[in-house]
């Protein structure tokens, strides 16, 4: 019998999918990037697999596991790919996704451009029945009427239905008619009902949540069978999981029928991967800082763990900024995004000022140095002619760069309309696109009521490392953890990622009079269903873990904040304990509290996980015996006057305990860390390298060099 040896997993990015490989008879982790295929994704999963694979002379029939982080999910929903759904809601409510909230995300824009509905109007059909806020019936269901509303749909051509009907959180039952209607005269037509998506009050959130799930569910579907088949054409036979949102993995079935939950299912892993490098390291309050081809994220790591949120803005009209999208009830990781990677395009705006990103090269046609048919000037373009990046070495050596296709772009779109030296442009680029990631970085801590003070940075992806020290120094933070196989991060998290189910309901209470009885029986109903499902997995009861928190506010307020509750069955003795919880998060946040006030409960949430995969691999065997030091280069550095002869190191010679200073230049085959002037850096145990930035005030005459020789 074969024996299973391997775990793989899998991030699709914006410009390239990464993959990473952990052998159980080899500490090294394996790390393969290729270009993303956007016409169909899993063409450039496959030729990854099959380039890992080939070059460590293992077979598809080995791996146990394949776990997936996909952009697919997000890709739909902002370019309009879904499949033609339509509604069914409640006579009266047919435009709640269209009225939304009726707030503006920026109030001086006269022509203010709003998300358009993912279902068009025509599409939106009532249905004769009505609940009340406690869940009785106040008007039954026409089911005659409702069977015409579901074949009228099916004659205008709509290929799934969302059901969402006002009140059902708290009564299901006429959602599941209209469900069995459907599959009646339907029986393969695709369909969510909110009741099962998203059990929660706020209709317009619930709606729109309800209405994305089913509007990518075809197109999850297709790509997992397709992926499936073509993983058991290559001999697979192990199991595979998707990476969701939350920071947890399920099966392909519940991705299925959930796929919604996957809609961050990327970004998500290199937050997870950055809170068990932040563990190993000891530094348990850090900020992630994930740097791609396409985006930037942000995401803070306090004790160790990731934030999380309940609510998740998806397909803005201005990709990056809130308010102008979808907002969704998905349990997410917390993260702040901005469109600022390696491909942003820069370009002189109408008021002669240099601008990057948000538009991105992507993969398709690329950075104008990927010769691929990019013209416009990137940020990778910029950095390579800064002398941050090797021609000959990008991915490895694999994919050469042009440099003087770069120079010509940035001398053609940027420095000549501006008047200045090709270098003088590039590194513009480059500290604007640092500034943007900055400033945005600092507006998503404040809103969180942190300090940066209190926190380190720990940079990943293709071009984190290479802007980090940049970063660190216009936020003030002092140190900068760059981990091993930085460049794959996000699909290295994946393997550390739990089997996991999220489930929420809401409840409405006062603190002072809540049901103790009802509370206890809706938290447990949650628990068996998770553990159910965990069963069904493979995970054994003693495996598992569960969390529990509960949606508050004072009453008057418009949110919450979450509160976690005490494990066991919960009581009246348990009122004041609660209420303490609540007033010291209140005041971590606002620095006030309202002890007069009464708090009520909306929303009660509980986790069921499976066991953290272990993911361990040698920091020794990372290292290869021969000289770290590859040679230098030229690299500009305005605290020396300019170009720089600089130090370049293999990141794979630099064993624990090696010790660098700035300047200098540390390879990787995806991704390359710069050490600015007066940074002091370190490998340590785990093959992270940790650098101390010590920023000089006035430009010396030449670099201090690393005492590495």
């Amino acid at each position: 019998m074969l024996e299973l040896r391997a775990r793989l997993s899998v991030d699709i990015g914006g410009t390239f999918t990464d993959l990473v490989l952990i052998d159980s008879r080899d500490p090294r982790p394996r790390i393969a990037k290729t270009l993303t295929t956007p016409q169909n994704p899993a063409d450039g999963v496959l030729r990854g697999l099959d380039q890992i694979l080939g070059a460590e002379k293992i077979t598809a029939a080995e791996l146990e596991q394949v776990i997936h982080a996909t952009t697919l999910v997000t890709n739909a929903l902002i370019e309009r790919k879904g499949v033609r759904t339509g509604l069914l809601t409640t006579r009266g409510f047919r435009d709640s996704i269209q009225i939304a909230r009726e707030s503006r995300y920026d109030i001086y824009d006269l022509f203010l451009e709003l998300p358009k509905p993912l279902v068009p109007r025509r599409w939106r059909r009532e249905v004769d029945e009505r609940l009340l806020a406690d869940g009785s019936v106040f008007v039954p269901l026409d089911e005659a009427q409702a069977e015409g509303e579901v074949r009228a749909l099916l004659d205008a051509g709509v290929e799934a239905i969302g059901v969402c009907l006002l009140h059902s959180y708290r009564n299901a039952e006429h959602e599941r008619r209209l469900g069995a209607i459907i599959r009646r005269v339907a029986p393969n037509l695709v369909t969510s009902l909110s009741s099962d998506v998203v059990p929660t009050l706020r209709e317009y959130e619930r709606s729109l949540t309800t209405v994305a799930n089913v509007y990518v569910r075809p197109l999850m579907d297709g790509y997992l069978r397709d992926l499936q088949q073509r993983l058991a054409g290559r001999a697979f036979d192990g199991s595979l999981l998707i990476m969701l949102s939350a920071g947890s993995v399920c099966t392909p079935e519940t991705a299925r029928l959930f796929p919604i939950r996957a809609v961050e299912s990327g970004p998500a892993a290199g937050a997870l991967a950055a809170a068990a490098y932040a563990r190993v390291a000891g530094r348990e309050w850090v900020l992630s800082f994930d740097m791609g081809g396409t985006t930037a994220k942000a995401c803070l790591i306090e004790n160790g763990q990731a934030l999380t949120t309940s609510q998740l803005e998806v397909a803005r009209v201005h990709r990056f900024k809130k308010g102008s999208g979808f907002p969704l009830e998905v349990t997410s990781i917390d993260m702040m995004e901005i469109g600022a990677g390696g491909g942003s395009i820069a370009r002189v705006d109408q008021f002669g000022l240099l601008k990057v990103g948000p538009e991105s090269a992507g993969a398709e046609p690329g950075p104008a140095c990927y010769r691929q048919g990019g013209r416009s000037p990137t940020v990778t373009d910029a950095d390579l002619v800064l002398g941050y990046l090797a021609a000959d070495f990008f991915l490895g050596g694999e994919m050469p760069l042009d440099v003087e296709a770069a120079r010509a772009a940035i001398t053609r779109d940027l420095a000549a309309p501006l008047g200045m030296e090709m270098v003088e442009a590039a590194w513009g680029v480059h500290q604007v696109v640092n500034e943007n990631m900055a400033t945005a970085a600092r507006v998503y801590v404040v809103e969180r009521g942190r300090d940066l003070k209190d926190y380190g940075l720990l940079a990943f992806g293709g071009a984190g490392p290479l802007h980090a020290c940049r970063v660190a120094r216009i936020l003030g933070i002092g140190s900068v953890i760059v981990p091993f196989g930085a460049g794959a991060t996000s699909a290295l998290g994946c393997l550390w990622a739990p089997l996991a189910f999220d489930f929420v309901r809401s409840q409405y209470f006062r603190l002072d009079a809540v049901d103790w009885t009802r509370l206890n029986e809706v938290l447990l109903e949650m628990e068996r269903e998770g553990r159910k499902l965990l069963r069904q997995a493979g995970v054994r009861d003693e495996q598992m873990t569960v969390k529990r928190s509960g949606d508050m506010r004072y009453v008057g307020q418009g949110f919450e904040i979450s509160i976690a509750l005490p494990p066991g069955g919960l009581g009246p003795a348990h009122e004041a304990r609660v209420l303490e919880a609540f007033e010291a998060e209140y005041r971590r946040l606002y620095h006030r509290a309202c002890p007069d006030i009464p708090v009520e409960t909306l929303h009660w949430r509980l986790t069921v996980s499976g066991p953290r995969p272990p993911v361990e691999f040698s920091a020794g065997a990372v290292a290869a015996p021969g000289d770290a030091r590859k040679g230098t280069r030229p690299a500009y550095f305005p605290e020396t006057g300019g170009f720089v002869d600089t130090p370049v190191y293999d990141r794979y010679c630099l064993a624990p305990g090696a010790a660098l200073a700035g300047p200098a230049i540390v390879e990787e085959r995806e991704s390359t860390a710069i050490l600015p002037p007066g940074s002091h850096a370190a490998i340590d145990a785990q093959g992270s390298l940790v650098i101390g930035l010590d920023w000089p005030s006035l430009p010396s005459a030449a670099g201090e060099r690393s005492s590495l020789h």
